[in-house]
């Protein structure tokens, strides 16, 4: 009989860290590949049934467990390579760097590598090399919108602070409208997901109207209720107002919303003075991220919109209310997690940028 290497002892806190590493969607794959062996070996798997279960030869078993024992985690980095040293010098750093951080050329909205290594006659490697050292992306571009708003720094704390500590026996609720949701058909049938292939569909489409999705979000649960309307007039926000806080009738219900007309108005003021258990706190202008629904709207663009056909707005209509009963069954709390750092740096270049107006 084969004989069986005992179980790893790991040490104190790695199989935590091991673990985070294997969830790790982002995580390097090699990496995550060796975190498994060593929490398979400390399993008590076999290094042959370690082998199988991750695809690597028996060796690689044996070599990664002997290295985690001498050296912890450490062990499991890649070593020092042996090869040519850098052909670049400090200089060419500088250039490289100075270059990408300042505007492209006439006729360009961005830099690359190859028109970095025609303007700078640098060898395209070299170039790539530099900008991966120093983290550089020019092809990437992120958003941001700062906030005009004279109250932002009250209005988000006061959002924020229902976030993280909330009115004894108060129930907070993310209220908002996502409006022009296309009931799109596409004019062929979609062709299956295969090895080596996506799903594919024509890039021609029928469009059969669009419904406006009314959603509150309870964030000590996590649940979400809506109507789906064709409008997000002010009679239909205030009929959703009365659904949404209708389960709550004995406790203090926050809502947190942004600055629409429609949540602002007479006829807003009116409806809060017949619910005086109810209060609005909004969001600061232009700052939308600050609510909490919006995290819901990304789920279901993601998870529900951004692959689907619908042949009516009914259909569109129908697909909404499921998924959102679907959704319900599986949701969890939703946690601020801007910490106090975040914050303050937000609040000051906002303050910088108001400043400047």
């Amino acid at each position: 009989m084969p004989k069986v290497a005992p179980p790893l002892k790991l040490r104190r806190g790695d199989r935590k860290r091991l673990e985070e590493v294997v969830r790790n969607r982002t995580a390097p794959q090699r990496d995550a590949q060796r975190a498994r062996i060593i929490l398979l070996g400390a399993d008590g798997a076999g290094n042959s049934e370690i082998s199988r279960l991750c695809g690597v030869h028996r060796n690689q078993v044996v070599e990664w467990r002997k290295r985690y024992e001498e050296d912890g985690i450490g062990g499991l980095a890649d070593q020092a390579r042996s090869g040519r040293p850098a052909v670049y010098t400090a200089e060419d750093v500088r250039q490289v760097v100075n270059t990408v951080c300042g505007e492209p050329p006439e006729g360009l909205s961005r830099w690359s590598v190859r028109t970095l290594s025609d303007v700078l006659g640098m060898a395209s490697t070299t170039v790539h090399n530099i900008l991966s050292e120093h983290d550089l992306h020019p092809h990437r571009l992120r958003t941001f919108t700062f906030s005009p708003d004279p109250e932002f720094e009250d209005k988000l704390l006061e959002v924020v602070g229902l976030y993280m500590n909330p009115p004894e026996n108060a129930i907070v609720l993310c209220i908002d409208e996502k409006t022009g949701i296309q009931a799109l058909d596409r004019t062929q049938p979609m062709l299956p997901l295969r090895s080596t292939t996506p799903r594919s569909w024509t890039n021609e489409y029928v469009r059969h109207g669009t419904r406006t999705l009314l959603a509150s979000l309870n964030i000590a649960t996590g649940k979400v209720s809506a109507f789906v309307r064709d409008n997000r007039r002010s009679e239909t926000f205030l009929q959703f107002m009365s659904h949404a806080v209708r389960p709550y009738k004995d406790k203090r219900i926050c809502v947190v919303l942004d600055n629409l007309n429609t949540h602002t108005n007479a006829a807003a003021e009116e409806w809060l003075k017949s619910h005086p258990n109810v209060s609005f706190h909004y969001t600061p202008k232009h700052a939308s991220w600050v609510n909490l629904i919006e995290c819901f709207f990304s789920i279901l663009t993601r998870q529900g919109l951004q692959q689907a056909v619908h042949k009516s707005g009914r259909e569109l209509e129908k697909f909404l209310r499921e998924f959102i009963r679907e959704y319900n069954k599986r949701c969890g709390p939703f946690t601020w997690t801007k910490g106090p750092k975040k914050l303050k740096r937000i609040i000051e270049l906002t303050n910088e940028y108001q400043a400047s107006l």
